[in-house]
């Protein structure tokens, strides 16, 4: 619908409006049109001003709106000399065609907020170069010319609060922080340059805020800047940067969500909203922030005398019970909890917020689209409050009277009226209440008879609970965590756990605010400490994976290692400091590793599963860092020479099969392709090159930092193991593997993957591996060499720990050795265990039924292995584990209880060393 049949169908008169007299200052009286506009002014007295003094201009506008805000936006850019009289003319005639537009439905709240912020910046943006100029001219800005007036000088407007995120009001004030670039002067003009500033952020001001006999522009606040009662109204960037770090408090944090640049220097605006992003987005979920912006709202509403139930006399939209500012905060609340993690979430407005939040699974659709609707009939109804008289007011009116007229503006039913405000107030209420205040939520817990032990008793004295805001979200958790540990299998031993990690915290407010919004974590870290104390108390130290949790798929299928590698190359792009590449990558990898090990604790996955997700894991990591390592590298030395080189993984990465603490066995391969040296600013030989390449990347794995470490990096099973170098050519490789390899090298090669690198590159070391495997291999000599292995093996280890499911006769390692062999001798050179099983069935050399006995005792012994190493890092002692830890291995090897699960590991490891030793010759003396 245009505007001028938009008209036609605005609502009839309240009242009188114009009267004779004005109606024969309206030159297109006698327009059917014109008599309905005065109509609608009738109802309110600041549009029918407007119509009287700005009738000529408007009966151009009416048939092309746009055409003319188009107009009338060049028109003031080309503006010489005092723009203030302009301005103001300007405003009359955007707030008259923006009412109608409004009034008559032709236009969305969308754009009607959105030309109302349009031309705010316009104007902030005008009266700001004329200031500034004023300042060049008089050379008082230390060093600036005229072409410094474009981008003032280095000083930068922010918009804040609704105009930040482009929703003005048909009566808003504009909140603006004003701040200049100090980088741009010499010491010695600091001063001068702060003053010359300070003044010109005074004249803009006036230019919009000052009443006069052609009215006023914008009312004007500068008080959001830091500390108002004492800065001066422009600060210095670094100035500004400091006390956000220092002292910035939380609705500090939530008016930045909204803020951009909006007049001045945007390159200096844009590096400042970049050093504020760890203030505003913090790495961890962000919990805490429910109850600062749950505070916030009741001291405003204390303040204002806001408090009271909704009656609808004298209700004030915004910042009362169910108003705007409900809608608003629970928006920009749940921004700022996960805003740090995902980037998705970082938008300005009200209702695209809304929209990511939905999106992103943060919350339910049906809300969003609940809230969205009441938002916007709430925004208008806020517009057609302030329509009649151009006040800045948010209240209903107070009397039947002043109901009537805003029911006449909004063409609408008195009594209908009242009736869809309330049910929109109440329900805005239900909705965000519940999470601002989850206290309020719920029946009162039963004491547990944990209560007296003596373990809880010393909470009060862990680092955790220092601080007060701690002691009272934890108070409140507390019954409800002793309730659930009373009902582990162990309550003593679930409660002893639990003390163990909660010891360990250093603080408490974040996670403590993460569990009373998320009261399903208490259950998971329950499940935990009851199976596992080690883990708890890594847990503790960090406690920020379970983040990962809330997340929203942290429960779904495992993606796989090629959208976990774009996922993980899409975190790091958001970041150009290596460093904090580096600990993306750990947080990101901690997260998962993480997700790896609950699905396994709760029987998601299974343990040949969980074991190919840490392998996939490990290979994602590699895949994804490995070209941040070499772009690093490379500003430094120069491209890498030649064709590049590729991480071959070894061992249980190679087979993809890991456990939650497995170190990595790497060989490194390059191909230099010829050329000698790479070309940057210091150049290398490329032998020296790729040595250092590698040991940056090795670097980078296993370095710990504030995140911790990723991986430890084994690289042993190169050529020459820890005397060669580092990193191989790829001639030198192929060479040594054909003539100087021994057998266990050629073993080893059968479970050789490339997991990172070039493809070109990849496919010909993987190529070359299956030609070199191929054979044909002796029988005899490899096999003798096997048994050779074995014997020293047994020499060094002796007959190993009996709960040691890796060690010993008939366990992981001798299995998996004589699967590489009949991976070799098969010429297929697959890389699982059983397949090289199957292989030597295949051959001859073990029947099928030995086959089958020696993969199902292999799989018996990685599931021990696998659970084993996810609940503690040392000796596996089920007399040490508790009963959680003992229920949790038992449940995975198929078994009731700790003996059974002994007598099936020595009966089935027994019976596979037999047939091992029957397979192989017996080794010479």
């Amino acid at each position: 619908m245009n505007l001028a049949d938009a008209i036609t169908r605005l609502p009839r008169p309240f009242e009188p409006a114009l009267g004779e007299e004005a109606r024969a200052a309206v030159p297109w009286a006698s327009n059917p049109i014109a008599e309905l506009i005065e109509g609608a002014g009738g109802s309110s007295p600041y549009l029918a001003g407007l119509i009287r003094k700005e009738s000529t201009w408007l009966e151009g506008a009416v048939d092309a709106p746009q055409d003319a805000l188009v107009a009338l936006f060049a028109a003031l850019r080309g503006t010489e000399g005092d723009p203030g009289v302009p301005l103001r003319e300007a405003k009359r005639r955007v707030a008259l065609l923006v009412g109608l537009a409004d009034l008559g439905g032709a236009w969305p709240l969308e754009q009607v907020t959105g030309t109302l912020t349009d031309f705010a910046d316009l104007a902030t943006q005008i009266a700001l170069r004329d200031a500034i100029a004023r300042e060049v001219k008089r050379g008082k800005l230390p060093g600036a010319t005229e072409d410094d007036v474009a981008t003032a000088g280095g000083m930068v407007v922010f918009a804040m609060g609704k105009m930040g995120a482009g929703e003005l009001n048909y009566s808003s004030d504009i909140d603006l922080i004003c701040l200049f670039d100090e980088t741009r002067f010499e010491r010695d003009d600091f001063h001068e340059a702060r003053a010359s500033f300070i003044r010109a952020t005074k004249r803009m001001s006036a230019t919009l805020n000052d009443l006069t006999g052609e009215g006023y522009v914008f009312r004007t606040d500068l008080r959001l800047r830091p500390d108002p009662a004492v800065t001066p109204v422009c600060m210095a960037m670094e100035a500004a940067e400091r006390y956000y770090e220092s002292l910035g408090r939380a609705w500090e944090r939530a008016a930045w969500i909204k803020a951009r640049p909006c007049a001045g220097d945007p390159e200096a605006g844009a590096r400042f909203l970049e050093s504020l992003r760890p203030f505003v987005w913090r790495k961890h979920l962000d919990f805490a922030a429910i109850k600062d912006a749950h505070d916030m709202r009741l001291r405003y509403r204390e303040t204002k005398g806001l408090s009271g139930p909704i009656t609808l006399p004298g209700h004030n939209m915004k910042l009362g019970r169910g108003g705007i500012r409900e809608i608003e905060f629970f928006t920009q609340t749940r921004q700022i909890i996960a805003g740090g993690r995902d980037p998705r979430l970082r938008v300005r407005g009200t209702v695209p917020g809304l929209q990511v939040l939905a999106e992103t699974g943060w919350v339910p659709q049906p809300v969003t689209e609940t809230l969205t609707e009441h938002y916007r009939a709430h925004r208008e109804i806020e517009h057609r409050i302030q329509m009649v008289q151009d006040a800045q007011t948010h209240a209903l009116p107070g009397s039947e009277e002043g109901f009537a007229r805003l029911a006449a503006l909004c063409g609408r039913d008195l009594t209908e009226l009242k009736s869809d405000l309330e049910a929109r107030l109440e329900e805005v209420h239900e909705l965000t209440e519940g999470f601002f205040a989850p206290e309020s939520r719920g029946e009162p817990v039963a004491a547990s008879p944990l209560e007296d032990s003596p373990l809880v008793a010393r909470w009060p004295s862990y680092p955790a609970l220092r601080s007060n805001r701690a002691v009272e979200i934890f108070n409140r958790l507390r019954p409800e965590i002793l309730n659930r540990l009373a009902r582990a299998a162990r309550p003593e031993e679930a409660l002893t756990a639990f003390d163990g990690f909660l010891a360990g915290l250093p603080a408490g407010v974040q996670l403590f605010s993460l569990f009373e919004a998320n009261p399903q974590l208490v259950d998971l870290l329950v499940d935990i400490v009851s199976v596992s104390p080690e883990l708890a108390l890594h847990l503790s130290r960090n406690a920020q994976v379970f983040d990962a949790v809330i997340g929203g798929d942290f429960f779904a299928p495992w993606p796989g290692v090629t959208a976990l590698t774009v996922d993980l190359a899409e975190v790091l792009s958001r970041e150009e400091d290596y460093e904090r590449q580096l600990d993306l990558a750990r947080r990101w990898q901690h997260e998962w590793h993480f997700r790896i090990g609950v699905h396994l604790l709760r029987g998601i996955s299974e343990p040949q599963e969980a074991g190919k997700h840490y392998a996939e894991l490990a290979e994602a990591t590699l895949a994804a860092l490995a070209p941040v390592v070499q772009a690093e590298f490379a500003r430094k030395h120069g491209d890498a020479p030649g064709r590049g080189a590729v991480v071959v993984g070894m061992g249980s990465l190679g087979a993809g099969r890991l456990h939650a603490h497995s170190d990595l066995d790497l060989i490194v391969i390059y191909d230099a392709d010829g050329i000698d040296a790479s070309e940057g600013k210091r150049p290398l030989p490329s032998r020296t090159y790729y040595a250092r390449l590698t040991q940056a990347l090795i670097t980078a794995m296993t370095a710990p930092m504030a995140e911790g470490k990723l991986y430890e990096i084994d690289m042993r099973l190169r050529p020459s193991g820890n005397q060669g170098p580092v990193a191989t050519s790829l001639a030198a490789f192929t060479e040594y593997q054909r003539t100087g390899a021994w057998v266990w090298e050629h073993l080893a090669l059968t479970r050789a993957r490339v997991v990172a690198g070039p493809a070109d590159l990849a496919a010909e070391v993987e190529a070359w591996r299956h030609e070199l495997l191929a054979g044909p291999h002796d029988r005899g000599k490899v096999l003798g060499e096997l048994s050779k292995m074995r014997a020293r093996i047994a020499a060094a280890k002796g007959s190993g720990d009996p709960w040691d499911p890796k060690l010993g006769q008939g366990r992981m390692q001798d299995i998996e050795l004589v699967g590489q062999a009949g991976a070799l001798l098969s010429g297929q050179a697959p890389r699982r265990t059983a397949r090289g099983l199957a292989a030597a069935a295949q051959e001859g050399w073990l029947s099928r039924a030995e086959a089958d006995h020696l993969a199902a005792t292999y799989r018996l012994c990685w599931a021990l292995q696998i659970g084993a190493r996810l609940i503690t890092e040392g000796r596996l002692d089920p007399g040490q584990l508790g009963a959680g830890g003992c229920s949790f291995l038992t449940s995975l090897a198929g078994v009731d209880g700790p003996e059974a699960l002994r007598a099936k590991l020595d009966e089935m490891a027994s019976r596979a060393a037999e047939i091992i030793s029957a397979a192989l010759p017996v080794p010479a003396e």
